[in-house]
């Protein structure tokens, strides 16, 4: 088996009836949390858990949350020209389950972040986890308000970003690839392209890559069933495993 260090399956959802982040009011932005803040008192079991507002958070549970790296940041060029960060932090959390494997972001990029993860490349339980932890959101929502995430017949489930259209589904591992690296990673780069992977640094989206650990997910978020994709990072990744251990041998590492 592949290195993987540690597993995280994301979703965006959009709830009917408030604006996406770069047109939403700051009447709306505020009547989703007060709407999620409901909807969470109805998760229980594994997803159980806490809201942390990003308003008034205590610098101790900030910290926390920092150590933990669940917690986000404004200052994103591409959300703040896009007008996704007025009125920050107001309207802004972060919820996760007591074993921080369950967690859902309110009003950063989307509405909804809702993200699976835990360390260790059990996929298929991060992806059970994610489930069902979607649909008992939306169920919950839709208890509390008549309200449904935004879905579109063709275009799949709205997003602020269009890249995320179809699924909005990323599934990703953390993995160690020392013979890649050595190798070329403008090669690892093309090889991905053709397995349909993105390989990011595992400092996020615009954060540079450290060492030869990297984040690995689907490419794709539409045009593919959220199974597929999932299906489609697995043989990806033990793929490049396979590969980065013939590399290995060949630079002798």
């Amino acid at each position: 088996t592949a290195p993987v260090h540690s597993t995280r399956i994301r979703v965006g959802r959009s709830i009917d009836g408030f604006g996406l982040s770069p047109g939403i009011t700051k009447d709306q932005r505020v009547g989703v949390e007060q709407l999620m803040s409901k909807a969470f008192a109805n998760l229980t079991g594994d997803l159980a858990g806490t809201y942390y507002p990003l308003t008034g958070m205590n610098e101790q549970v900030r910290q926390q949350l920092v150590d933990d790296h669940f917690l986000f940041v404004s200052g994103d060029r591409n959300l703040t020209v896009a007008g996704m960060e007025r009125d920050w932090p107001e309207g802004r959390g972060i919820f996760h389950n007591d074993a921080k494997t369950f967690l859902i972001w309110i009003n950063e990029e989307d509405q909804l972040r809702i993200i699976s993860m835990e360390n260790g490349g059990n996929v298929k339980g991060v992806f059970e986890r994610l489930c069902e932890g979607i649909k008992t959101v939306g169920d919950s929502v839709r208890k509390e308000s008549g309200k449904e995430f935004c879905l579109d017949p063709k275009y799949g489930y709205v997003h602020s970003c269009p890249t995320n259209l179809g699924t909005g589904m990323r599934a990703s591992v953390h993995i160690d690839l020392p013979g890649w690296t050595k190798h070329s990673v403008d090669k690892l780069k093309a090889r991905c392209e053709e397995l349909h992977l993105q390989p990011r640094g595992t400092r996020g989206e615009s954060g540079g890559q450290t060492g030869h650990t990297y984040d690995i997910s689907n490419k794709h978020r539409l045009g593919y069933s959220e199974v597929q994709l999932v299906q489609k990072m697995i043989d990806g990744v033990n793929t490049l495993w396979k590969e980065d251990k013939d590399l290995q041998k060949q630079y002798k590492m």
